[in-house]
């Protein structure tokens, strides 16, 4: 009797000593994809193509899924609604991104509930379970282990048996590769920065025309690197303010300018408060465009200071990606050095 209910405990000491299965995740097929409070619920926030999300259950098309990443500290706020303890506090929204000053993952609304996870040098990192339809998502593959083969299931196809095919890996179709040896350009028309080499393995962020805006990852010398100061971002172009005026409003860049001529704001700069003084500039380079670059009362002097075609390096607050009438973008000056 006693080795029955030995044998009857066996099988549930086994389930326990099983290891849990990582959970799935996925990944966003299309820009603009719904974020959604519920399912058939309320629309919450708009998704990135390539953001990738954990798994949750699922009811018929939808898919519950967890949304995790990095945003400005000062563009949320403390808050007790609903169990949540962070809120969007950018108007009119702030960008999700997927690891500090990092790619773009989703577009948070003023209001957005959120929970804090961890801090890092003026970032914050937040989560928030919703819901999204099934059509919007593709499955990731999950990495095989070293150990795979141990788990008493064959990772491939038995000898002499046929491959199941009915369940292909997710392709990633942002990933592509140089076909011939390429120049790499900062922005379309400009100066050309590098070369690409043949068959080096890009990432595409972005398409205009007959150009591609494409991420290429390697490897250089830590002492040959500049860091930004918390909380500003490096290598933004104007291009890209112009293209999305409003994904950009309040957040800090670095650029390198040209001083073109100080002049006063009037009524055909309606982005510029009436009598302010601002700054016409040519850049951030090796862009040729025009930008609009307010100046606070107290840098006045020093910015009159500057001789004509000078070179600054100036860090700037965006106002606006296009200016309503010229499409020029608007930033406010929140310092800046003279160039050599």
């Amino acid at each position: 009797m006693q080795s029955t209910d030995a044998l009857r405990l066996l099988p549930v000491v086994v389930l326990l000593a099983a290891p849990l299965t990582a959970q799935a995740r996925v990944r966003v097929s299309s820009d603009g994809a719904w974020f959604y409070q519920a399912a058939s619920g309320r629309r919450l926030a708009q998704l990135e193509a390539g953001a990738v999300l954990a798994q949750g259950s699922a009811q018929g098309d939808w898919v519950q899924v967890t949304l995790d990443g990095w945003i400005f500290g000062s563009s949320v706020g403390s808050t007790t609604r609903d169990g949540f303890d962070l809120a969007v506090t950018k108007s009119p929204s702030e960008n999700l991104r997927a690891e500090p000053a990092g790619d773009v993952v989703a577009h948070l609304s003023k209001g957005f509930l959120l929970n804090k996870q961890t801090e890092q040098a003026g970032w914050v990192r937040v989560r928030r379970t919703g819901w999204m339809q099934r059509s919007a998502l593709s499955p990731v593959a999950a990495p095989q282990t070293a150990n795979a083969g141990q788990s008493g299931l064959t990772p491939g196809p038995r000898p002499g048996g046929v491959q199941d095919t009915s369940t292909p890996t997710a392709v990633d179709a942002r990933r592509v590769q140089a076909a011939r040896a390429t120049a790499l350009y900062r922005v379309p028309d400009a100066t050309t920065d590098a070369t690409v080499s043949a068959n080096a393995p890009l990432r595409v962020l972005g398409r205009a025309g007959e150009w591609t805006r494409v991420s290429l990852e390697g490897w250089v010398k830590t002492a040959d690197l500049q860091s930004a100061a918390p909380g500003v971002l490096l290598g933004v172009s104007a291009a890209e303010l112009r293209a999305e005026p409003d994904r950009y409003v309040g957040v800090t860049l670095r650029w390198t300018l040209q001083v073109i001529a100080l002049r006063t704001a009037d009524d055909l700069r309606p982005d510029i408060p009436d009598g302010a003084t601002y700054l016409l500039a040519r850049g951030p380079t090796p862009e040729r465009g025009f930008v609009y670059v307010v100046v606070p009362q107290a840098r006045r002097a020093e910015v009159e200071a500057l001789g004509p075609l000078a070179s600054v390096q100036a860090t700037v607050r965006v106002r606006t990606g296009r200016s309503r009438f010229i499409g020029n973008p608007v930033v406010d000056l929140v310092s800046l050095e003279v160039q050599p």
